[in-house]
């Protein structure tokens, strides 16, 4: 192989460093950069329980520089556009990047301006959210705080990563209010601009049950609008049945709020972009519909699953083995059938894992009932997955245990 050849790698996360680490490992001679600017990578999946207080925020996060592959280079700078024709990448620092092959996991935008008043709201009088970095462990302040009233827990409209952190939350909130006592003095409810609870019906029948035990009630097409942190108020567009719109406000003690989220901007105004502003990808093989020397996995890609780790865990090794098949002259292969998995906590020792692929098709790994609670995946989401992550998924091994449909009567 040319050594000449090489892959340029837009976004650090966990597909980029993935990726670039199989790449690394199959093929050495390869040239493979990476251009992120942050300077933090986070493993966000344990951000739901350290808003719960069941895990140390300094454990999720390392310094960039430690992840990126031996014999890969990393560019520290913001990728402003393209050139698909010259097959350059233009940096915000001013040069250009040429590629001969690109791989585009950028990760997802997570818009919270378009929540009027959020953004100025966040981290006091109660308003908090596990999506942000920097307002994680205030999400724990105000569980240990929360003497009773209503506590409200949102969802925007879809898509948006890991779909299911939204209701974990307040899970894990009820379970510890109700080993504290408060249950008694507490209403809780949760919103969703969705018309469902969860997306694949299978899980959301589940998870219905789930919320009533902990009685949380549910109320769905209620999507935020608003935030009024220091009068504590919250504003909804509530859709009906007919499809008429109304506005509700809601007072409140604890206010989870859940960004609207979308592919980042770059990429939305890039040749790339296809419905919706993401990259525009065939589902199964995860090359792009038009120009063949350019893949995309993870948040920012097209491909109709939830966006999640454990989906870039299934999707790396297709785009890896597609991208070296087509420098060595093959087609791409359509490997990927959307296999993605959402380890749902539903109180502070069970966890109910949700594992599904297109079109809602349920496919466990393990041969037990999915839609059962189970300590064991507590102890898996805890305990078992932050090293598979760190240690083994973002150096680039990808040996794994097959998923397999499951009959559902």
């Amino acid at each position: 192989m040319n050594r000449a050849t090489t892959v340029v790698i837009v976004g650090a996360g966990a597909a980029g460093i993935t990726v670039a680490a199989s790449l690394r490992r199959k093929q050495p001679a390869l040239l493979v950069t990476l251009i992120d600017p942050a300077t933090t990578h986070y493993y966000q999946p344990a951000f739901t329980l350290v808003g719960a207080g069941e895990f140390d925020f300094a454990r999720t996060q390392r310094a960039q520089s430690s992840l990126i592959p031996p014999g890969a280079e990393w560019l520290q700078d913001r990728v402003t556009g393209f050139l698909p024709e010259q097959q350059t990448v233009t940096l915000a620092s001013g040069p250009q990047v040429h590629y001969d092959y690109l791989v585009l996991c950028p990760g997802i935008q997570l818009d919270w301006d378009r929540i009027a008043g959020l953004r100025e709201s966040l981290g006091r009088n109660g308003v908090c959210s596990n999506y942000s970095p920097e307002h994680v462990t205030y999400t724990w302040d105000c569980l240990r705080n929360f003497g009773g009233g209503t506590a409200l827990f949102t969802q925007p409209p879809a898509p948006i990563k890991c779909a299911g952190a939204p209701q974990k939350i307040a899970y894990l909130a009820a379970d510890y209010w109700r080993g504290r006592g408060v249950s008694a003095h507490a209403r809780l409810h949760f919103l969703s601009a969705a018309g469902a609870l969860f997306s694949v019906p299978y899980f959301s029948k589940a998870l219905e049950k789930v919320a009533a035990r902990h009685g949380i009630e549910i109320h769905l097409q209620h999507n935020l609008m608003a935030v009024n942190g220091s009068k504590r108020i919250a504003t909804f567009e509530c859709t009906g049945k007919d499809g008429a719109k109304t506005r509700l406000e809601m007072e409140f003690e604890m206010l989870h709020a859940t960004p609207p989220q979308s592919a980042p901007d770059f990429i939305k105004q890039s040749p790339f972009a296809g419905a919706g502003g993401w990259v525009d990808v065939n589902p199964h093989t995860l090359q792009h519909v038009k120009y063949p020397n350019v893949f995309s996995l993870g948040d920012a890609s097209s491909a109709p699953t939830s966006k999640t780790a454990a989906a870039v865990r299934k999707q790396a090794p297709v785009v890896v083995n597609n991208l070296l098949g087509l420098m060595a002259g093959r087609q791409p292969s359509p490997a990927y059938d959307g296999y993605t998995s959402c380890p749902l906590t539903t109180s502070l020792n069970t966890v109910m894992l949700a594992e599904f692929g297109y079109d809602g098709k349920v496919t466990p790994t393990f041969p037990l009932q999915p839609d059962r609670e189970r300590r064991v995946w507590w102890l898996l989401k805890k305990y078992g997955l932050p090293p598979l992550y760190w240690d083994y998924m973002l150096k680039g091994y990808d040996w794994d245990i097959p998923h397999r449909p499951y009959p559902i009567s």
